[in-house]
């Protein structure tokens, strides 16, 4: 037997909720296709710099800022041609939409928002404990000088301290805001797309294989200087160092609260507080940025720390999904007729259990 409309109906909306419910896999082509493209499309921006002065470049951080948003053109390529992921469910894999349970996105938000600047902290103590950076807590020598030598000889300025307390409460609006927007398209690539693509091999090595993949990707401007000082291979490593530790901590964001969206806030924040250390540097010493960067040792041991406490604390394991769209349009208050049943309501679903008699 046929079903009849209403029963029609719920079966469809039965199997699309069924269908919401079925994840994505990617396939191994198109997780390839994204990385080469990703990489291939960073080396061509930036040629520019290779071909003309390098960072020295007027043109270098307009050509940085649009090679942040070529993992977001990799995606977006990789989904309209390959189609890894089926048209209704694109938003949702990216962890883009929705953004339900709302108090579980939103506190982790505010997780990534704030949490990035104290382990940026952290490692600037580390970094002096370990005697890689000597520091001047009185006068702010090294900060104040930084900022003499910045602007035309004989300007005054407000007392370095003043400064350096604005800065600091102007990273969680500069991180949330313009910082926000430059993160948004690498972590599109990287945590929207790369990590759940890759986690047919295991949450590990998502997080891992990603991490280096991401460092990798940097290799353009840090062969070039940027960052460590370093033209050769040893900066490349220093990055993806940094990268895979970061990586594995976007990376739980992302897959605690099943939303790119921290991930996006704790990139902001990253970058709008990775330069707090020269606050503190003494005037006349010259720390090795390998060391003192948060993205270098000091930031890796801090960084190992915390995932240390995230994997005892079973955090790794709690990886729950968004919430499931809210319908879009109300359910008929009354069953419909049958197509089949000439006398009209005489096989019509049953109003109570929601079933269909007619379906066997």
């Amino acid at each position: 037997m046929s079903a009849g409309l209403d029963g029609t109906a719920q079966a469809n909306g039965a199997d699309a909720e069924l269908s919401a419910d079925v994840p994505v896999r990617i396939g191994l082509g198109a997780i390839v296709a994204y990385i080469v493209l990703a990489c291939g499309l960073a080396w061509l921006v930036v040629l520019p710099l290779w071909l003309g002065d390098g960072l020295r470049e007027p043109y270098a951080l307009p050509l940085m800022s649009v090679m942040m948003y070529m993992p977001a053109v990799a995606v977006v390529v990789v989904l309209l041609v390959l189609r890894p992921v089926p048209k209704g469910k694109r938003l949702r894999f990216l962890g883009m939409w929705p953004l339900r349970p709302a108090k579980r996105v939103i506190w982790m938000m505010v997780v990534g928002l704030l949490v990035p600047p104290l382990l940026v902290l952290a490692s600037t103590i580390v970094a002096t404990l370990c005697g890689w950076l000597r520091v001047d807590l009185v006068g702010f020598s090294g900060y104040t000088h930084l900022l003499a030598s910045a602007v035309p000889a004989g300007t005054p300025l407000p007392p370095t301290v003043v400064l350096i307390a604005a800065q600091a409460a102007s990273i969680p609006v500069a991180a949330a805001t313009i910082n926000a927007v430059a993160a948004f398209g690498e972590e599109l690539g990287w945590r929207g797309f790369l990590v759940p693509a890759l986690r047919r091999f295991g949450t590990w090595a998502s997080l891992l294989v990603s991490g280096v993949i991401w460092g990798v990707w940097h290799a353009p401007i840090i062969l070039l200087g940027y960052n460590f000082g370093r033209t050769d291979v040893s900066g490349v490593l220093l990055m993806t160092g940094g990268c895979v530790v970061l990586g594995v901590l976007f990376g739980w964001l992302r897959l605690r609260s099943a939303s790119i969206w921290p991930a996006v806030f704790a990139h902001g924040a990253f970058n709008a507080s990775a330069a707090m250390y020269l606050w503190f540097v003494a005037a006349g010493s010259a720390p090795d940025p390998a060391l003192v960067l948060p993205l270098g040792v000091s930031g890796w041991i801090v960084g190992a720390v915390v995932i240390l406490v995230l994997i005892l604390s079973g955090q790794f394991r709690r990886q729950p999904a968004l919430a499931a769209d809210r319908p879009r349009t109300m359910p008929a208050p009354f069953p419909g007729p049958s197509v089949d049943d000439p006398r009209g309501a005489g096989t019509t679903a049953d109003a109570t259990t929601g079933s269909d008699p007619d379906r066997s």
